[in-house]
């Protein structure tokens, strides 16, 4: 046994451990895990048992957000999501999907950013991806703003700017900064008192606002809110597209214990401590959680259950979820500025794509190229990547 791979084989072990003596919570993305992770594999799950759809919901009209991201020269198709889910078109739930694909055949990756959208390293992170990257092999597939309902609005208990603003090669950009959840008035139902996700598993009794939290909504509904449908809408996309690894780009509380996280699905949790460990040698220290069995509906465990895809979930610190954010520098705090945690997201992603590569077979390889380092970013800032 090499010493990598007994590494590996100990950080599962001590992620196992950690997360059974874990006590469930229900805060921002609150992970714990009931069972013992199980090795990796491309195998789908058999899907999870989901409530019956109930009578269709009326959303209402609206438009999609049109965003001043401009595709760079990987970028080879644009459609909406609602080419997946034809119930979003029309909503203020569509949004753009960006498309780069490499002259050789190899597996597919996606990205989704703006899962929430006071969240911005994860949307900018998403962002320079869709303006820069560049595939060789394989595809890439990313939606900067997977809750464009959400990017619209202000978060009643974290308020923000409208925008940030960031200086890039073509003068200064500006960029919506909305709120966690979907606009009330886009969901097409009032909030519940209380939200419980239909799975029988899921056990967390949530606030009835987490109702419009695109993560506690998978796999979601193609009739129901504007919140389910947009959730609907992702997994149908992984599901026509044949992905084989998928992000979610998120940030946490500084103080919180999700910040700077790795948040894999049991069946890939092998592939996501090799991850850790080059990050390690980087100078980023991840920590690395299992997906719960019972808190149901987010990404990484209702994507990696019920598709054969890899999925992952990150979280960077940032200084704009704490309760109070009057003169808080979104973009510059001295602390945590924004280089830093988009450096962290990217160098996050690519550090699971090599791992994931290590063990693909030959024609599931993805490769690219053009993906900002972590130093650089922190040393010539995002807007340097973008358009």
């Amino acid at each position: 046994m090499t010493v990598r791979v007994a590494l590996v084989l100990s950080l599962i072990a001590l992620c196992a451990v950690s997360a059974a003596a874990q006590v469930q919570t229900q805060t921002h993305n609150a992970q714990a895990v009931t069972k013992p992770p199980v090795a990796n594999t491309q195998t789908p799950v058999a899907a999870q048992p989901q409530a019956p759809a109930a009578t269709p919901v009326a959303v209402p009209a609206g438009q999609a957000r049109v965003h001043d991201i401009r595709p760079g020269p990987g970028v080879t198709a644009v459609k909406m999501l609602s080419s997946y889910a034809p119930s979003l078109a029309n909503t203020a739930g569509d949004t753009q999907v960006y498309i780069l694909e490499g002259k050789e055949p190899g597996g597919t990756v996606f990205v989704a950013g703006g899962t929430h959208g006071n969240e911005i390293a994860g949307i900018m992170a998403s962002i320079v991806l869709v303006e820069h990257a560049r595939p060789q092999k394989g595809r890439l597939i990313v939606i900067p703003h997977a809750n464009n309902s959400a990017i619209t609005d202000v978060d009643p208990e974290r308020p923000g700017p409208k925008t940030i603003a960031l200086t890039t090669p073509s003068g200064e950009r500006q960029f919506l900064y909305g709120s966690r959840r979907t606009k009330a008035t886009d969901q097409g139902a009032p909030d519940p008192p209380k939200y419980l996700h239909p799975n029988p598993k899921s056990t967390e009794e949530l606030p009835g606002t987490e109702a419009r939290n695109l993560n506690r909504a998978y796999p979601g509904v193609a009739n129901g809110t504007l919140t389910q449908r947009i959730a609907w809408g992702i997994m149908q996309l992984l599901k026509a597209e044949h992905v084989t690894v998928a992000f979610d780009f998120h940030e946490a509380g500084p103080d919180s214990r999700l910040a700077w996280m790795v948040v894999a699905n049991p069946k890939n949790l092998e592939t996501a401590a090799a991850a850790v460990l080059e990050l390690e040698s980087l100078g980023l220290t991840m920590k690395l959680e299992p997906s719960s069995e019972t808190f149901r509906g987010l990404s990484h465990r209702e994507w990696g259950d019920e598709t054969p895809a890899q999925t992952y979930l990150f979280e960077t610190p940032s200084p704009s979820m704490v309760n109070d954010t009057k003169g808080v520098d979104f973009v510059n705090d001295p602390k945590l500025p924004l280089s830093k945690r988009v450096g962290g997201q990217l160098a996050s992603f690519m550090a699971v794509i090599a791992a994931y590569n290590a063990d693909a077979p030959a024609g599931a390889v993805v490769t690219l190229a053009d993906v900002p380092a972590m130093k650089d970013v922190e040393k010539t800032g995002v807007g340097s990547f973008l358009r």
